[in-house]
């Protein structure tokens, strides 16, 4: 297996310096951002490299020596956003990775189902958690046919270039569990869209990971190792669904997602947090999840994300990289 790091955390230094941080990890692969919720910081010649050959191998010349090769391209966002200054602009951004991994030799683009609004002419995103009245199927009916538009177009992009599209199964967009993951290639027909597992968003669901990965199988394409902490006591007050987040204003740091939209403030009592691997799970348990995604593919590429806000970037990935490396060697100490 091909461990690494979404390279996100490390957009605060150039690429040169982003995989010595990896190599010194003792890690292999970089998972590249190329656009949706955040900017392609590492890779900003993107248009070039697509046209030019020239571009292109001066592009690759920088991982070579290095010890770190590219593991997959990420362009996260909503393609599906009703606001066209965000979804036109986060769904062309998953069809130029598309082009770009082709070009770049991968086979992997990592993204989002997307989310819809809830009904024609709508402006913002409706997120549907439990279905229990009509209403809300006439939403998800209609969520659907755009979803199932979307992915079968995109997913015929795709196989034009070679390329497998994983998508997170990230709450608040249309797939986010196995049922909605079965449903989108029931509507598609697609054969070249599957699931990125990020471990993290399973967690907080409750779900099993190791469970989810040998139910899909072959439909798993990629990975993310990111841990989740419960924190009990909060989670018995507020759920899992806690909404207590906070707008930021434009007075303080904070994440533009793309049009009008930012990223909110973390709930202070939290019921539940990001955290390192180790933090949430311990090594025993992702030595399981290393082993179920080795028997789906043992070249899988397994990367990092890093979102422990208690730890720096450095120090949140060395904690991550240790257990990943120590669950890596237990599998194969008993495989």
């Amino acid at each position: 297996m091909k461990l690494g790091v979404y390279n996100a955390i490390l957009h605060d230094r150039p690429l040169p310096e982003a995989l010595k941080v990896i190599a010194d990890l003792g890690l292999t692969g970089i998972e590249i951002n190329t656009g949706g919720f955040l900017p392609a910081v590492h890779v900003p010649n993107m248009d070039q490299i697509l046209e030019s050959d020239a571009a292109r191998d001066d592009y690759l010349a920088l991982f070579e020596g290095t010890g770190v090769s590219i593991a997959g391209l990420n362009c996260n966002g909503n393609p599906l956003h009703p606001k066209r200054a965000i979804g036109e602009k986060h769904a062309e951004d998953v069809r130029r990775s598309i082009r770009l991994a082709e070009r770049l030799g991968q086979t992997r683009v990592v993204t989002m189902s997307g989310l819809p609004g809830g009904e024609p002419g709508a402006t913002v995103p409706n997120w549907v958690v439990n279905a229990w009245n009509s209403g809300a199927l006439d939403v998800l009916d209609h969520q659907w046919g755009i979803v199932a538009d979307f992915w079968r177009e995109t997913d015929r992009l795709a196989a034009d270039h070679g390329v497998k599209v994983a998508l997170e199964l990230h709450p608040q967009n249309v797939v986010f569990n196995t049922a909605d993951v079965r449903k989108l290639i029931e509507l598609t027909g697609a054969t070249h869209v599957g699931v990125e597992l990020d471990a993290s968003h399973l967690f907080w669901q409750q779900m099993d990971p190791v469970a989810v990965i040998r139910e899909l199988g072959p439909l798993i394409l990629h990975a993310a190792a990111k841990d989740v902490r419960i924190n009990q006591d909060n989670a018995a007050l507020y759920g899992v669904l806690d909404n207590s987040f906070r707008r930021l204003s434009s007075g303080e740091e904070r994440t533009h997602l793309g049009g009008d939209e930012w990223a909110n403030e973390w709930p202070k009592d939290s019921a539940w947090d990001f955290v390192a691997l180790g933090r949430g799970h311990d090594t025993a348990y992702w030595t399981e999840f290393l082993t179920a995604l080795h028997e789906v593919d043992p070249d899988m590429a397994v990367n990092i994300e890093h979102e422990d806000v208690s730890l720096g970037r450095i120090e949140g990935l060395e904690v991550a990289a240790g257990v990943l490396k120590d669950a890596a060697r237990a599998m194969d100490a008993v495989r």
